[in-house]
């Protein structure tokens, strides 16, 4: 199989940038915090903030610049000018402690920061322990109201654009299809947070194998997505301001989807036709009362992904909305994408079947392909697949065999081609040799009408060398003995929990994900 032409129509980044800011130039691209950006505004202003990247800053091509802000319209105009100046991009949380910040700008060897306001204090504790010489500061209300002073001394976004909007053409890059567009730090299947190398062909394929599954899905030019997910990670940098960029839909942002008395006005007034999200979101706002009453008459397409879907979820979703969930599956190392269901003929319980160019195999320990049906270790050869780890040769030469990349994701080829993941290598309990594989678990706690979010971890256990602890918020109090009895009718009895932990509320991620390492280190 072949990728959709996009792989190879454009050299790189810019080139796709640029010919769809001119495509559809009059159209609403991004809107947020009441602000709308039409595809020529973000033509305009990537362009001169990319003229100021090269001629006020110096940043030669292949230089790494990094963005730390949360989804803001100012995202889209750094992570654009940073391609057009044929730079690389190094997406970071805003959220990152002082010594989170300090490793990724350090690794990456960033010369430029993009940088939301309120960050600033933990980058004055190490900025002098990186090699950052351009700081470029933002607020959330910097393109409505800009700022009168920049703060700490450094570059305010507003006037760089200002500037750059004076200053000499932008200078062609040279920018090849294998050369690196996008670090994607991850902490991978071991150790310390890696930089995925995401080349310009990587991240132009997977918009492209996305655009080839969507099919006849989308309308060009008509459709509106709901991006709840931060920009900063790979789900939403691909598949918002990529793949549905291509397609000249408009992305609405929500900066910040734990607000959801928020989230829910910001998308009241939009007739919007898809959201991407996980979990955790689909439930919380599925039992938001104003949500429920939104007019839901365009919603064509959910997207799941960067964490299991329970059946309990999906199901809630479709009853409230109407519109079923599409999951589908890839990490940070696969652009990301590597499966999504065939949307229409969704198959629950499983990640769908590979994109376009895609294979995908399950290993077994010494690296054999298994038998279809046959449970092992995922891997994942196409173009979307990372080139490497950045200045980590041998991390990459560990994850990576005859092609294929190492997800230490657990799952099957079915015979209908489709995936099913099991769970992870790492997050795998086994219980008097018995393997246990938590989504399994959680999926039955899940439908249990009390249980709210579940999330399940081993603990060392005398007899059984390890049992299944159960991590769960409610909605209302119940015994104990009335979930393992639930679960004692869905599981075999080694998989049963035997040890059930209230939580007001599970620890997650900034994207959603429940975080299952702070519970075992609890």
């Amino acid at each position: 199989m072949s990728t959709p032409s996009l792989n190879e129509q454009f050299t790189n980044t810019a080139e796709f940038i640029e010919h769809n800011c001119q495509r559809y130039a009059d159209m609403p691209a991004y809107h947020c915090l009441g602000q709308t950006l039409t595809f020529a505004d973000l033509e305009e202003k990537s362009r001169h903030l990319a003229k100021w990247f090269q001629h006020a800053c110096g940043l030669q091509q292949g230089d790494r610049v990094a963005i730390q802000l949360p989804n803001l319209n100012q995202y889209p105009i750094a992570a654009y000018a940073a391609f057009r100046a044929g730079l690389v991009v190094v997406n970071t949380n805003p959220l990152y402690t002082p010594r989170e910040m300090q490793h990724q700008f350090s690794d990456s060897g960033a010369k430029a920061l993009v940088v939301f306001a309120d960050a600033l204090d933990r980058l004055e504790a190490i900025k002098a322990d990186t090699q950052v010489e351009h700081v470029l500061v933002t607020g959330p209300a910097d393109l409505i109201a800009p700022p009168k002073e920049p703060q700490h001394g450094y570059h305010d976004f507003v006037a760089a654009m200002a500037q750059g909007a004076n200053l000499p053409d932008l200078e062609p890059i040279k920018a090849q299809r294998e050369d690196i567009a996008a670090l994607q730090y991850t902490g991978g299947t071991t150790g310390v947070a890696k930089g995925a190398s995401l080349t310009h062909a990587n991240i132009l394929a997977n918009a492209a194998q996305m655009e080839d599954r969507l099919g006849e899905r989308c309308e060009a030019g008509k459709e509106i997505f709901v991006c709840p997910l931060p920009l900063y990670h790979i789900y939403a940098f691909t598949v918002n301001m990529l793949a549905l960029f291509n397609l000249g839909a408009m992305n609405v942002l929500i900066p910040n989807p734990r607000d959801l008395d928020g989230f829910v006005k910001t998308i009241q007034p939009f007739k919007f036709t898809g959201l991407a999200g996980i979990n955790t979101l689909f439930v919380g706002l599925c039992r938001h009362p104003d949500f429920k009453a939104l007019d839901f008459s365009s919603l064509k397409l959910t997207f799941s992904g960067g964490s299991a879907l329970t059946s309990s979820a999906a199901k809630l979703w479709q009853s409230v909305t109407g519109c079923p969930v599409t999951e589908g599956w890839g990490l940070s190392e696969t652009s990301p994408v590597a499966t999504l269901n065939q949307f229409g003929a969704e198959e629950l319980g499983t990640v769908g079947a590979p994109l376009i160019g895609t294979e995908v195999q399950a290993w077994d320990e010494e690296g054999n392909k298994l038998a279809i049906g046959e449970v092992g270790e995922l891997v994942i050869r196409g173009p979307q697949v990372m080139q490497g780890y950045w200045n980590r040769p041998e991390e990459t030469a560990k994850s990576m065999k005859d092609g294929f990349f190492r997800t230490g994701d657990v799952g099957v080829v079915q015979e209908n081609g489709n995936i099913k993941i099991v769970d992870r290598l790492k997050d795998m309990i086994i219980v008097s040799g018995f393997n246990v594989y938590p989504n399994e678990i959680e999926d039955v706690l899940s439908r249990h009408p009390s249980v709210v979010e579940a999330a399940v971890v081993g603990k060392p256990d005398d007899k059984t060398g390890e049992a299944v602890c159960a991590h769960v918020a409610l909605s209302e109090d119940v015994p104990m003995d009335d979930i393992i009895a639930f679960c004692r009718e869905e599981l075999t009895a080694y998989k049963v929990p035997k040890l059930v932990i209230v939580h007001a509320e599970l620890p997650k991620s900034t994207v959603g994900k429940i975080l299952r390492r702070e519970l075992r280190d609890q």
